[in-house]
């Protein structure tokens, strides 16, 4: 009789990171139903805590998700969406993450994701950012 609670109990303390993981989504969007800007993501910063999913949606067709090339924490893996498609990601590495819409990045379509308690990485606006993108990403990193 003590096995049946004892085993429950267990699964419940390994699932119990699982059960509190949060989803959030973020529409792709050609205009902003908040302030108007074209080509964003909506919400443009997200922070999450490691183990959260980020849904990415197609609301609009024609855009895409993926992390921009140098910036993603140490230690996690890439990711790219097909373009009109929904796509999610789980983030396990805690850090800070650079959301680009391929096809929109020189019209300024970037998030930002901060996974954790974390700080501004100083090389994470280093390289070929294009003015548009660098600006709105000074902003949402101000969320930090």
């Amino acid at each position: 009789m003590i096995r049946t609670p004892a085993i429950g109990l267990a699964l419940f303390v390994l699932m119990g990171g699982a059960a509190f993981a949060e989803t959030f989504e973020v529409r792709m969007l050609n205009k902003s139903e908040e302030d108007g800007e074209r080509m964003v993501f909506e919400p443009a910063f997200v922070r999450a805590s490691a183990g959260d999913t980020i849904r990415f949606l197609a609301t609009d067709k024609g855009h895409n998700a993926e992390v921009n090339k140098g910036m993603l924490p140490q230690g996690a893996e890439a990711f790219s969406g097909r373009i009109g498609e929904d796509f999610e990601v789980t983030l396990d590495v805690e850090g800070v993450y650079g959301v680009i819409c391929k096809p929109h990045y020189a019209m300024g379509m970037v998030m930002t994701i901060a996974v954790g308690d974390v700080d501004i990485p100083a090389d994470f606006l280093e390289g070929r950012v294009p003015p548009k993108a660098m600006e709105r990403f000074t902003a949402q990193l101000e969320n930090l």
